[in-house]
């Protein structure tokens, strides 16, 4: 671990992640409106009648979250019972707290005072994208968060890895309970699970069992080293290619309601802050060290966007104002969480100190 205070940077796709969703979402808009057929044509491909489960979209995200699951330690877990209230703070700020609360803010934000603008069906849209972005907690920036502020790196694997292993449980009745009760919108529950299973537990148990075997094989340092940053490029691709073409779904939408961009980001926005401050907030009254506060923190804010959005494409569809919402979730992602890394680095001194190591 790094000395505290240590200035820690960000690699340049990770810095500049909104200039380049800004980017994707003009090449996407563009493509969307030079190449209709071709668009369309992407569109329709799906696995099997009805499953709603866009091919292109699949086989993105799966090389998106597959290298994140790689990194998901379940044998960390046992960690837990060592120092339990950081992980505490960071399960009920995650799943009783913040799907909730951004519902609340949500219906708020969209069905009262922006429904004049927006109109209900477009209201009811948002609101649901908002959700489904809420109920998954982010699995792999939060790595780069808990670097930023020096975070404990074996306690922030605990936490993402216990997340994960909730998310397969209470991702589907969450988002299907609050999207249902906040909006006039029904969820397919089939669809939902579908897309759990395509999503979370196909990805994880590759993962799982990528790690393990290879881990056996060829040791720790070369599967760290060597195999894990191999795929860094093909995650960075993967997701940008996801962009252009949601985008590209979604171009006719856009080029009517750029507004709507704006609008959307604003209750994001007050729920990271909010989320965030509570979990901050709770982890100084439990009197956790920084290490630990910082990143549960900022796992209690940030969001599992690639989950997000390839789920509320299978639930609504591709051109869809709920897969848009998701989408503007990325857009405003990084800007707002290195904000509240900031906050974390200079409110270091408000944590007690970790106990000095003892001398040799």
């Amino acid at each position: 671990m790094s000395a505290p205070g240590q200035v820690r940077r960000l690699n340049v796709f990770e810095r500049y992640l909104s200039l380049w969703v800004v980017l994707c979402m003009a090449a996407g808009v563009t493509l969307g409106k030079l190449a209709p057929e071709l668009t369309d044509a992407v569109r329709r491909l799906e696995f099997g009648a009805g499953s709603q489960i866009n091919v292109a979209i699949a086989v993105l995200i799966w090389l998106m979250v597959y290298p994140m699951m790689l990194k998901v330690d379940f044998g960390s877990l046992v960690a837990v019972r060592q120092r339990p209230r950081g992980i505490l703070v960071t399960l009920f700020v995650n799943w009783l707290v913040k799907p909730f609360s951004m519902a609340a803010i949500g219906y708020l934000f969209f069905r009262v005072l922006f429904q004049p603008w927006i109109g209900a069906e477009l209201a009811n849209q948002y609101l649901a994208g908002s959700i489904i972005l809420a109920a998954a907690p982010c699995t792999a920036m939060v790595f780069v968060w808990s670097y930023l502020t020096d975070g404990d790196p074996a306690y922030t694997l605990v936490q993402v890895s216990l997340n994960d292993l909730l998310m397969l449980v209470l991702f589907a009745p969450i988002v299907s309970l609050l999207v249902t009760g906040a909006s006039t919108l029904t969820v397919p529950f089939r669809v939902l699970l579908f897309s759990v299973g395509v999503f979370i537990v196909i990805p994880l148990a590759l993962g799982a069992a990528s790690r393990v075997a290879l881990l056996r094989l060829r040791g720790r340092v070369w599967f760290e080293t060597r195999f894990l940053p191999a795929f860094h490029p093909v995650t960075v691709v993967a997701l940008l290619a996801t962009l252009v073409i949601l985008f590209a779904f979604q171009a006719d939408n856009l080029t009517s309601r750029f507004l709507h961009v704006v609008l959307i980001a604003i209750p994001l926005l007050v729920q990271v802050y909010f989320n965030s401050g509570l979990a901050y907030g709770l982890m100084k009254w439990a009197k956790v060290p920084h290490s630990v506060a910082a990143p549960g923190a900022l796992i209690g804010a940030s969001n599992f966007f690639e989950l997000a959005v390839a789920t509320a494409i299978a639930l609504f569809g591709p051109e869809s104002g709920a897969a848009l919402a998701t989408v503007v979730g990325v857009l405003v992602e990084v800007p707002v969480m290195l904000s509240v890394c900031n906050l974390c680095n200079r409110t270091r001194h408000w944590f007690p100190e970790p106990p000095a190591p003892a001398a040799s």
